[in-house]
């Protein structure tokens, strides 16, 4: 007997059908552009900014003209925030979007009664309302962004009058351009290592002398990152992480929104001594201001022959947290997920693209030239015995003057408190900080006197200053609510790829939101199992929050 044939007669063809109009579309977006799959995250931006979404036709087309899966390029699209995914049949979001930040510093400032507000009194259909988190701006929470437009101190009146009036531009702050900085001495440093007066040999041990160490939030120290880059055969590579997505931190905004040129400088230089191709810049797409800065400064680089054409390439970030972990942010320069590899192998052996790659943090480099021009003595002085150099703290929070303080490292929160931030808002008595952002832990006002640097004494407090970003608490606010604030932020900022994490989060949130007793058991086992089995920090440090809650702050826990 004759074995049937299952198989349909009239299959068709696999997937969507292409849309020739959508894909005219695309290819006139792309242009002349190579068709890379690294360029893949950069064309869905493309296709964003032009149609406000991405289409099913516009993503069947793109997966066309790339020669890449359907399913690659949307499961790409929907792992980032700001990528609006529309699907058949589904409507299209608003023309324009308010986007207010719910984060930590935000969150004390009244994020939640001005979502409130702005959702009652605009028309859906018009103007779309959503949560966002950290927008790197705690200094003047609450912060939002009307399409492209940042706003501090925002208000439901201002926002409705900004979209009324259709101010929703970026707005490009006054800061240090090219011709500036040249006036002032800039890239003679990068004159003088390109022609040898000064030796790479002699700048590592420079940054080694002065305590220079990496401030994106690891702390390892910067010469050695150098000499272990050099250490692998070339060709190699090198990035700059711009993904300061800690809530409360905002540094690295500060110093590209004020003389960005110094960074530049500085990533120029560590480009020549490990021999890297290529720079490429990740920014994160939070900081629309800073993206045009770069690119108006990057050609103009390129235009005086600073730089050649192409050799500091800028990627765009598309909101997601976990691309400030340095394996992620390459996976995202490579236009795929933001997932964090496993380690090792170290990306300083194999990094992006497979090749060496050093990384530096955004102010990393920006203290650089002052280091090598006032010697590593200078740098290593500033800071109190014990713990060389100066650091830039992004405090926010209940003192009087939040925003970027340049103090010691093995500043105390007091100090910083009394002596930088002309102390607390009045009425409001210290209580409690955070001296790491979100993933530091939360201390009360007791351990206030705990010297603010990598390791020592805050590490034995279960604690870690990260990326020095400090928010202030006071007897106003409800320790519980903060770190449930924090919990919610790592439950949503998860990449998912790893159980522990992302099922982890979830459920300590659910636990945190229970009313009356808390399962201290069951939060504690999970606690164990992120911190053991996650494979990021951001799954091994989410517990840090209600792991302090439970230890400092037990007469929160009823309320």
């Amino acid at each position: 007997m004759a074995l049937q044939d299952r198989r349909p007669r009239d299959r068709g063809p696999k997937g969507r059908d292409l849309d020739d109009t959508a894909l005219a579309e695309v290819r006139g977006l792309l242009g002349l552009a190579e068709r890379r799959r690294d360029l893949l995250i950069e064309f869905l931006h493309l296709i964003q900014d032009r149609y406000g979404c991405l289409s099913a036709a516009h993503l069947r087309a793109l997966a066309e003209e790339m020669r890449l899966s359907q399913a690659e390029v949307y499961e790409v699209a929907s792992f980032y925030d700001h990528f609006d995914v529309v699907r058949e049949g589904e409507p299209r979001p608003a023309p324009l979007t308010i986007r207010v930040c719910d984060s930590i510093s935000c969150m004390l400032a009244g994020a939640e009664s001005l979502l409130g507000e702005l959702s009652g009194a605009v028309d859906p259909s018009a103007v779309r309302v959503v949560r966002a988190p950290c927008m790197g701006r705690c200094a003047t929470a609450p912060a939002a962004r009307i399409g492209d437009r940042e706003v501090d101190h925002a208000t439901s009146d201002r926002l409705l009058g900004m979209a009324a009036a259709g101010e929703t531009d970026v707005s490009v702050p006054a800061y240090v351009d090219l011709f500036a900085y040249l006036s002032g001495g800039g890239y003679k440093l990068l004159q003088s290592v390109r022609a040898g007066t000064i030796s790479v040999d002699a700048l590592m041990e420079t940054m080694q002398e002065a305590g220079l160490r990496g401030l994106g939030g690891a702390g390892f120290p910067a010469g050695k990152k150098w000499s272990f880059v050099r250490s692998y055969p070339g060709p190699r590579l090198m990035s700059i992480n711009g993904d300061e997505g800690e809530p409360g931190t905002f540094k690295d905004r500060h110093y590209l929104e004020t003389d960005p040129h110094r960074t530049l400088e500085g990533a120029l230089i560590a480009a020549f001594a490990v021999e890297a191709e290529r720079i490429y810049f990740y920014m994160r797409d939070e900081y629309p201001a800073v993206l045009q800065i770069l690119r108006t400064e990057i050609a103009a680089l390129e235009a005086a022959g600073i730089a050649p054409k192409g050799f500091i390439e800028l990627r765009r970030g598309a909101g997601a947290y976990i691309c400030g972990e340095e394996s992620a942010m390459l996976e995202s320069i490579e236009g795929k997920r933001g997932l964090p590899r496993h380690r090792p192998p170290y990306i300083a052996q194999i990094g992006l693209f497979g090749r060496p790659t050093l990384n530096h943090n955004v102010e990393t480099l920006w203290w650089l030239r002052d280091i090598v021009e006032k010697g590593a003595d200078w740098f290593a002085g500033l800071g109190k015995p014990g713990h060389p150099g100066i650091r830039s703290w992004s405090v926010s929070g209940r003192v009087r003057d939040p925003g970027v303080k340049l103090a010691p490292a093995g500043v105390t929160v007091r100090e910083l408190i009394e002596d930088y931030c002309g102390g607390m808002i009045e009425g409001h008595s210290f209580k409690a900080y955070l001296p790491g952002g979100a993933s530091g832990g939360i201390l009360p006002a007791s351990m206030g006197d705990i010297p603010l640097d990598f390791g020592g004494e805050l590490a034995k407090a279960g604690a870690f200053v990260g990326s020095h970003a400090v928010v202030v608490f006071s007897d106003r606010d409800n320790i519980k609510d903060a770190a449930l604030n924090l919990l919610r932020f790592f439950e949503h900022e998860s990449c998912g790829q790893c159980t522990p994490c992302r099922e982890g989060t979830g459920k300590l949130v659910t636990l945190l939101e229970t009313r009356g007793t808390l399962d201290e058991a069951a939060i504690r086992d999970l606690e164990t199992v992120l911190r053991d089995a996650s494979i990021c920090g951001l799954g091994q440090a989410a517990p840090n929050p209600v792991n302090h809650l439970l230890t400092h702050f037990r007469e929160e826990l009823s309320r």
